[in-house]
């Protein structure tokens, strides 16, 4: 019974997890890169110690080849004294040492090759790596681009279908503006056309008499010549009339003789 209720419980966690994880593939992309990171970590730290036990091993080449060029020096230099027994020491010393020097030279070899195996595959593992989390965020931002598409043309659908459907708002409040305005200009014409103008004219033909009268006083006050409106029409100058002689009469005429 625990045992089902475990799974259980296990099973609502699962779903949990799998929804938020499908909820945000960007988190689950970083926490990727993270996990990535600390491997390489781990990695490069293992890698060094195996730098480490190469370089070890080259250290004790390079002693084991002073050593052998010394005992071999050594062994040659009794052997022609003719200590024969020392020098057989040396030879034995000489033959442990190359064939000690023989194995960390084998070891040595395979330990590099090892070395350079194992940063092969750490640069190969890590550009696989990558090249999947770059193409994991270039899909992440095609499909972000793809939804607010699909989801901008739904928006524009439903607006096509609303807006230019019939009895929408739009198209009431067009209907009443349009009804405002056909009001508004009837009343305009029936007010334009009832107006008398009549009175206008009489006061303008009032105030300008006014102002002409306002004029020829103030410049016969102050002796001055109003000069003619270029907007007044000058009348032509009338023909002189040549005037008939005048008969005078003398009186009556006397004959002479």
């Amino acid at each position: 019974m625990f045992q089902r209720l475990k799974n259980l419980v296990r099973g609502f966690m699962s779903l949990f997890v799998s929804g938020l994880e499908k909820a945000n593939p960007r988190a689950l992309i970083e926490a990727e890169k993270e996990n990535l990171r600390k491997q390489i970590a781990r990695f490069n730290e293992n890698l060094a110690n195996h730098a480490g036990f190469v370089e070890r091993l080259m250290r004790q080449t390079k002693n084991l080849e002073k050593q052998e060029q010394d005992l071999a020096a050594k062994t040659a230099a009794h052997l022609k004294l003719g200590h024969r027994k020392v020098a057989g020491q040396y030879a034995l010393q000489l033959k442990g040492a190359r064939e000690q020097l023989e194995e960390n030279r084998t070891q040595l070899e395979q330990a590099e090759t090892t070395y350079k195996q194992l940063v092969k595959a750490r640069d190969v593992s890590v550009r696989e790596a990558q090249q999947k989390i770059e193409a994991l965020k270039r899909m992440m931002t095609e499909t972000e681009m793809l939804e607010a598409q699909a989801e901008l043309q739904e928006m524009a659908q439903g607006m096509i279908t609303s807006i230019g459907g019939s009895g929408d708002t739009l198209s009431r409040v067009d209907e009443y503006l349009t009804e405002r305005r056909d009001k508004a200009a009837g009343r305009a014409r029936v007010a334009a056309s009832s107006v008398d103008t009549s009175g206008v004219d009489i006061m303008e033909a009032e105030q300008e008499a006014l102002a002409d009268q306002a004029l020829g006083e103030f410049a016969a006050a102050y002796g001055l010549d109003i000069p003619v409106s270029e907007d007044a029409t000058v009348a032509p100058a009338a023909e002189p009339i040549e005037e008939e002689p005048q008969i005078k009469d003398m009186g009556p005429t006397v004959s002479e003789g």
